[in-house]
């Protein structure tokens, strides 16, 4: 049987349904579904679980499993042509369990969610549409597996940017719990799966990789109802009511390439929800965290929009943009409001945008009996604040009480704090610790059942109090600390939590990049690395000029959102801002606004050193040394970095401006950098 470019099977005790790409057969006696790749790529022994009051119910230990041909469906959205079918299980006296797919022609990805039925209302915490686990064996197969034995890494994509955590590739034998999604490749060809949730409007989503022996991947487990420490969560994971219960939707594929695969996953999730548009230049400008912290005041406020004025804006910083933007971050509050209004009109009148920070989840005072502001008195913040089943308030995270994002009160805050930045005259505002929001608990509204439901409720107001058919402009919206998803609230998003200057902060931003580089451009427009400082940040000594650089280099190939974090009354600040940021050739490819590859993805829990971008001028490269002490050399394979040396190649530094002949069919090139230096180099065909 065909439907359109789709083979359909049913018989010998299976279905089968193949797109060209991948096909998905369905056991219907064990209950069990097998997918297997065109280009070698198979999951095996995939069922789906529901927990149903203390009991854990498996697809595969019901005792009837159908496909119903009648209710196959051709379907056609933001993905293409497919089909929709079902893989339904039945016991008597259980919820019926259906596996619902879709699939695309030619996609080499599948999305598929878990429906669970009742006769009668029913809750639960967790759904698992996807998991396997075999003592023997391996869940996964990969491409051309007669090849040597590779390493197998999985990838811990951690669910926000919260403590400095990091996301990290773990080789197997290994147990990993990641978040939304993760990917599992061999390092050395890359080929592997990526497999996470492409919908994010109540479930907190966990991927469970595990294996005892390291050419074998013995467990799969993808699951809605992750709440634990790396959620920040108190709480058990909220239930969901009803008859019917869906799960997150989950997408699978296997790819050549699972960087290739991480694009993709990203760019479905955009097919859904896409990333909130921005239609302003690249931005670019300051912030003053970390230039001052707590020492915030008018004077280094407008002192940094005079010195940009003055030195950088017409000398190739920000010259062919209208995204220059000088922000006030946390103690913005400790100016007059007179003096803020000065500085606003300061900001403008130098053709630059003024910049807020707000954190809208987030109660900072001790005493919960506090009256809110703008309520006079009538509302304490313990009325707003999000509750457990005892009705009292959560623990604090970060030194700040959760607020409650469902709670009438608290948006009306929400929305006086929002307006009254537009009133003042600011465009952008930098929006932090909104994990507070996404906590599980008890909601004002009692048809929020979980963290993720009253997030979006709380990140939905923010983007409509902000948007610009209501303002009358462009507002940018940066996100600081915050989950990862959902998303299509903000325009940029921090890819790592706070880095400085040191050129072990340039390591930890690399991190998330090395892992996180696919967020930019499909879930937000900017990967934000903060707040780049070249000289000094208020809580660290003075950088080195490799380290600065370094810094410098990391934010350019981020994709990006630049902005400075230094205090351009220090001399030596001052210096090191006119001398780079006005090269033009470095601050152009920086408001390319693209995001640059890792090479590799073995580094563990650390930054890769090597970064490239394949454009049309030719093959851009970005090389680190993290060893503040010693120098180090990168030999860059052109066969890794995708560059064809077969005709001789011209290797040019972006900060020099020298250029270098290699030979033709040179097969690597070798990168010397001294302690905590960078190099941007550029390779064009001989």
């Amino acid at each position: 049987m065909e439907i359109g470019t789709f083979k359909i099977e049913h018989g010998q005790g299976e279905f089968i349904v193949a797109n060209g790409v991948v096909q998905a057969t369905a056991n219907l006696a064990s209950g069990e579904l097998t997918l297997n790749w065109s280009s070698g790529e198979a999951l095996n022994g995939l069922y789906a679980e529901a927990r149903y009051g203390l009991a854990q119910l498996r697809t595969a230990f019901y005792s009837k499993h159908l496909v119903h041909e009648s209710k196959i469906q051709p379907i056609e959205d933001g993905f293409g042509k497919g089909l929709r079918w079902s893989f339904e299980h039945e016991e008597p006296g259980k919820p019926t369990l259906r596996q619902h797919f879709r699939m695309y022609e030619q996609l080499p990805y599948l999305l598929t969610e878990l429906e669970a039925e009742s006769e009668f209302e029913w809750e639960t915490n967790e759904l698992t549409p996807l998991a396997a686990y075999l003592n023997d064996g391996s869940v996964a197969e990969f491409g051309d597996s007669t090849g040597p034995v590779e390493e197998i890494r999985t990838l811990f994509i951690p669910f926000d940017n919260d403590k400095w955590v990091r996301f990290a590739s773990h080789a197997i034998p290994c147990s990993v719990q990641s978040y939304e999604t993760t990917a599992i490749y061999r390092s050395q060809s890359r080929n592997g799966f990526v497999i996470g949730s492409v919908t994010h409007d109540s479930w907190k989503t966990g991927i469970v990789v595990e294996g005892t022996f390291a050419e074998a991947v013995g467990r799969l487990r993808v699951f809605g109802g992750a709440a634990d420490m790396q959620t920040r969560d108190t709480l058990a994971h909220g239930a969901l009511r009803g008859k019917s219960i869906v799960s997150p939707t989950i997408f699978v594929g296997a790819f050549a390439d699972y960087r290739d695969g991480l694009e993709q996953y990203g760019k479905a999730n955009a097919v859904l929800t896409p990333a909130l548009p921005w239609v302003g230049g690249i931005p670019m400008g300051w912030n003053s965290w970390s230039a001052v912290m707590s020492k915030l005041d008018y004077d280094v406020y407008t002192h940094t929009s005079d010195f940009f004025a003055k030195e950088l804006q017409q000398n190739g910083f920000a010259d062919d943009n209208d995204s220059l933007y000088v922000n006030f971050d946390a103690f913005w509050n400790s100016l007059p409001e007179e003096q803020l209004r000065d500085a606003v009109r300061r900001v403008k009148g130098n053709g630059q945008k003024p910049g807020i920070y707000y954190t809208p989840f987030a109660f900072w005072g001790s005493n919960p009996d506090s009256p809110v502001e703008g309520t006079d008195g009538r509302v304490l913040y313990r009325d707003i604040l999000i509750k457990d089943q005892a009705g009292q308030p959560l623990p604090k995270l970060d030194g700040a009480f959760p607020i409650d994002p469902t709670h009438p009160e608290a948006q009306e805050r929400i929305k006086r704090s929002l307006d009254s930045f537009v009133e003042l005259g600011f465009d952008y505002v930098k929006l932090d610790f909104l994990t507070h929001g996404a906590m599980e608990g008890i909601f004002h509204d009692e048809s929020v059942r979980t963290g993720i439901q009253a997030y979006n409720i709380g990140m939905a107001i923010v983007r409509d109090t902000l948007a610009p058919e209501r303002v009358g402009r462009p507002f940018l919206i940066n996100l600081s600390i915050a989950p990862l998803f959902p998303h299509g609230y903000a325009h940029s998003r921090r890819v790592s939590c706070d880095a400085f200057g040191m050129i072990s902060d340039t390591e930890y931003m690399l991190n998330a990049l090395t892992y996180g580089w696919w967020i930019n451009d499909n879930l937000y427009r900017y990967n934000d690395p903060d707040h780049v400082v070249l000289y000094k940040s208020d809580n660290q000594r003075a950088t080195t000029e490799h380290e600065g650089r370094s810094r410098l280099n990391s934010a350019v190939i981020a994709g990006t959102s630049l902005l400075l974090g230094d205090d351009y009354r220090e001399p030596e600040a001052a210096r090191r801002a006119k001398e780079w940021m006005t090269n033009r050739e470095v601050m152009a490819l920086a408001r390319r606004g693209q995001t640059f590859k890792p090479v590799e993805g073995r580094s563990g829990s650390k930054g890769e050193n090597l970064f490239a971008l394949h454009t049309e001028n030719g093959v851009y490269a970005a090389a680190f040394n993290f060893d503040g002490d010693a120098g180090s050399t990168i030999l860059a394979s052109f066969a890794r970095l995708g560059i064809d040396s077969s005709k001789g190649i011209v290797v040019r530094d972006l900060w020099s401006g020298q250029e270098l002949n290699l030979e033709a069919g040179i097969g690597e090139h070798g990168i010397e950098l001294a302690p905590a230096e960078s190099r941007l180099l550029l390779f064009k065909q001989a």
